[in-house]
């Protein structure tokens, strides 16, 4: 499919291509990973470092996406045919390019920080690289690979003010899990590409209704894990309604998976799944700010 490219489309589709909302999260990731090692209190430093570690979450994520849609440009005319690259809107050679700049970007911002975080983004974009050309097609370990990356931004928030706190273990793993039940979600509602072009997903190899298990698994037992920051008083009473939310709705997720494993329902709930683990971020920032 093609569509009359224009200056106004063009600015679309990489809007569209590099998932705004997902990089925005993971600029907002790294920011409640320094609100953890900081202990919420705020300084001048503290700001100008949020600057440096959003601009890093954000650019690095970003071009990830573009990567990640370049590499999957045959695939998705099968599975989404709408995606910027195979409905025209970016050439192939354009999201190469804008993959190029946001990644030099995104190395600037964490060298401008301190030579840790440089060393971790440059980790974070090699994963991210290695699994959109060869990682993705392995279906499980592809999967871990992503939600390395998801959750390495809590790790990178506390390397910024040159504190890990075991709390920031205890938050990446939550997102670990949220992000793998996810990512097996992703699964169903890609099978038919996915095993046309030999992509071992879960759904591929062993169905739709193992997959559909498998992920509810994950999403339970991220909301078993998120009451932890709570044991630990690591974040204060107003964490507690805001999780609630989203741990309800990862385990009405997890049902209506269990429920109806469909290519339909797997895609709205890989939609929702970024609402979810979106509030439940906003409930780590809550907790970690407000006492």
């Amino acid at each position: 499919m093609t569509v009359n490219r224009t200056a106004l489309g063009l600015i679309s589709g990489i809007i569209r291509m590099i998932r705004a909302p997902n990089s925005v999260m993971t600029g907002l990731a790294v920011i409640t990973g320094m609100l953890i090692a900081s202990k919420g209190a705020w300084s001048l430093e503290l700001f100008k470092r949020a600057a440096l570690g959003f601009t890093t979450g954000f650019m690095l994520c970003a071009a990830a996406m573009a990567v990640n849609d370049y590499y999957d440009r045959e695939i998705d005319m099968i599975n989404e045919p709408e995606r910027p690259i195979p409905s025209g809107l970016v050439k192939p050679k354009e999201a190469i390019i804008v993959a190029a700049i946001l990644s030099f970007l995104g190395l600037v911002s964490s060298a401008a920080i301190n030579i840790e975080c440089l060393a971790v983004a440059v980790i974070a974009l090699a994963v991210a690289i290695g699994y959109a050309t060869a990682g993705k097609a392995t279906g499980a370990p592809g999967n871990v690979m992503v939600s390395f990356c998801v959750s390495l931004p809590f790790i990178y928030g506390g390397l910024t003010l040159e504190a890990l706190d075991e709390a920031l273990f205890v938050f990446a793993s939550i997102a670990f899990l949220a992000n793998m039940g996810r990512e097996v979600t992703k699964g169903i509602v890609d099978v038919v590409g996915d095993a046309a072009r030999g992509v071992k997903t879960i759904a591929a190899v062993y169905g739709r209704v193992k997959a559909a298990i498998l992920s509810a698994i994950f999403y339970l037992a991220a909301v078993a894990l998120s009451i932890l920051p709570w044991l630990m008083r690591v974040v204060s009473i107003y964490y507690l309604p805001a999780v609630a939310v989203s741990d309800l709705g990862f385990i009405k997720a997890s049902f209506e998976l269990l429920r109806d494993p469909s290519r339909d329902t797997a895609r709205r709930v890989k939609r929702e799944g970024l609402l979810w683990m979106l509030i439940g971020l906003i409930a780590f920032i809550i907790g970690t700010n407000l006492h």
